[in-house]
């Protein structure tokens, strides 16, 4: 919980009362790798904050080919926020790559925070503009070639290459496994 907080007071000013009515309303929860945090054609109804592990965000193409857009690491928000905000079906998925845990808002709550808490929406709006700077910033360019996108990869997500699929990574880059595998080779 103590990340939780910490995370929250980077973006303002929360007395003990706050914190605490924040503390004791959040959920904590496991998923393990694979499980989905919020699916498409569905209804995004929570806010997440990663404790431990990593979610990463993809959708399936007209191809049918399934295409990661962004990992998401410890001490982040994890949300589809467009269909959590619009109450509307998402169209992507939020799923675990490696086993998590997860601090969660409800929708329910992640509302009322508004209403109780003076300065809630000044608070909750720079923590989302940072978690969507962080999906667009962290995209590769796919103009890039694939071993300039790797190496960006690596510079973004130091700590991920050796704790996701690399399926998931290749998918990421735009390359098939089998040339993210030659890209590996050729840069040790």
């Amino acid at each position: 919980m103590k990340e939780l907080i910490e995370y929250i007071l980077q973006f303002g000013n929360l007395n003990q009362q706050q914190i605490n009515l924040i503390t004791s309303n959040v959920i904590e929860i496991e998923l393990r790798k694979d499980e989905y945090f919020s699916e498409a054609g569905k209804i995004s109804r929570q806010v997440g904050f990663i404790v431990e592990g990593i979610v990463r965000g993809c959708y399936y193409n007209n191809k049918g080919e399934e295409i990661t857009r962004c990992f998401i690491p410890e001490n982040n928000l994890v949300v589809d926020y467009l269909s959590f905000e619009s109450n509307s079906a998402s169209a992507a998925y939020l799923q675990a790559s490696t086993d998590c845990k997860l601090i969660v808002f409800s929708k329910q709550l992640w509302d009322e925070l508004s209403l109780t808490i003076v300065g809630w929406d000044i608070i909750k709006n720079k923590m989302i503009q940072k978690c969507m700077y962080q999906l667009f910033n962290k995209n590769p360019m796919i103009s890039k070639d694939a071993t300039t996108r790797y190496l960006e990869f690596l510079d973004n997500y130091p700590s991920l290459v050796n704790r996701v699929a690399l399926s998931h990574i290749a998918s990421y880059l735009g390359v098939t496994q089998q040339s993210l595998s030659r890209i590996r080779k050729n840069i040790r």
